[in-house]
């Protein structure tokens, strides 16, 4: 029977599976009091037909039951959905077996009676990394749809050659470049092609997030630090711990959040909000900007003792207007995406429509080319002529 928290509809979802009614009926007070929905199984064969047909958040299984045990139920949970964690309850009599479970995939296991404190600590943990792998899946999956940085122009050929050399080591990166021009896929590219790479790599972009919560977002904070801080939040730099933390357009962060990146990048410590103990941190930073830093710390604007700490290695990423060589290649690998997103065969492209394209004033570079091919897609006939460039490239 499920059970529904009535003040939060997106809170996350438990599994509660044990044969033991006291047992089963004590966890999910707790878990209801804690503000998480949950739903419960009397054994492993009825954990995991429930299983099977919600989308569950984190699963509390018990080892010893009727029907299906416990490693049974963890096996085919792995199978349905590998990447929601599994904590095992075990008896005085089970605990071998529960760390044989955490071998098997289990998250972790908690011994009967539970520890109240133990037992909120390790959901938290497990739900916290399975944020954590979905954002990581999201973004291998990114990665994985471009193959490559696209051009043989001698700066991209020098960008390639650059990452080759700079990936491996530890060196903190600069990106710089107009908006559209593809910073993103060269930090993509520097993590992975680095030891960090089977680890996270974690986003923040800098100006989507109103100054007042950048600090949040970087370090988290405590329940109740702030009105609106109704639980404890773990923050980018220790969600991308091991990994790769990349700051775009790190130009817009407030002076107070530089002042805190600057401490975190020297000390290998951060600090949530509200709270008053260090926590520490291995990260490599890749920053990107599309601001001039240097003006910017003449404007006040830029610490300039962060802008050291950012710029070990500077890659400078050229407008598409300053390699139009690369623009036949783009064309082509657009049109091939584009096509197979939509469901249809490849269209051509004439060699005059490929030339009125190279001399157009690409303001928003590579981000508007690619938009251009993709309306051409969409309103030309089988093959892209000069005419349809002429009609439809600006809109």
């Amino acid at each position: 029977m499920p059970h529904r928290n009535k003040t939060n509809d997106n809170a996350p979802l438990i599994l509660v599976v044990d044969d033991e009614v006291s047992i089963r009926k004590t966890l999910i007070e707790i878990l209801s009091f804690e503000g998480y929905k949950t739903q419960e199984a009397s054994d492993g064969e009825q954990g995991i037909k429930i299983f099977s047909e919600h989308k569950f958040d984190a699963v509390l299984c018990d080892i010893k039951m009727p029907k299906m045990d416990g490693m049974e139920f963890l096996n085919k949970a792995l199978e349905i959905a590998p990447d929601v964690p599994v904590i095992m309850i075990s008896g005085h009599g089970t605990i071998e077996t529960a760390v044989e479970a955490v071998k098997k995939g289990a998250y972790d296991f908690i011994s009967k009676p539970p520890d109240l404190n133990r037992l909120l600590i390790t959901i938290k943990n497990a739900l916290d990394k399975g944020t954590l792998v979905t954002e990581t899946k999201v973004l291998r999956k990114k990665i994985s749809r471009v193959q490559e940085i696209v051009g043989d122009s001698e700066p991209i050929k020098r960008i390639k050659e650059t990452i080759d050399k700079v990936a491996p080591t530890e060196a903190r990166v600069l990106v710089t470049g107009e908006n559209g021009v593809g910073k993103e896929l060269v930090a993509r590219w520097l993590h992975e092609k680095s030891t960090r790479n089977a680890s996270p790599l974690v986003e923040v972009n800098c100006a989507a997030i109103p100054t007042e919560l950048i600090e949040s977002e970087l370090f988290g904070h405590e329940k109740g630090s702030f009105t609106s801080a109704v639980k404890q939040r773990i923050g980018k730099f220790e969600q991308a711990n091991g990994g790769t933390l990349f700051l775009d357009e790190i130009g817009d962060m407030s002076l107070s959040a530089q002042a805190k990146v600057l401490r975190a990048l020297q000390e290998g410590k951060i600090t949530r909000v509200g709270a008053d103990k260090d926590i520490n941190v291995d990260v490599r930073v890749i920053a990107a900007t599309n601001k001039d830093l240097l003006e910017e710390v003449e404007q006040k604007n830029f610490r300039l003792d962060l802008y050291h700490r950012l710029s070990v290695i500077l890659i400078h990423v050229p407008s598409l207007n300053d390699r139009r060589d690369d623009i036949p290649q783009l064309i082509e690998r657009f049109l091939e995406s584009i096509c197979a997103d939509y469901g249809i065969a490849k269209k051509g492209i004439d060699d005059s429509a490929i030339k009125l394209l190279q001399q157009h004033n690409w303001t928003g570079n590579i981000r508007e080319l690619r938009n251009v091919v993709e309306r051409l897609v969409i309103l030309s006939g089988k093959t892209i002529i000069a005419d349809d460039v002429k009609n439809y490239a600006n809109p």
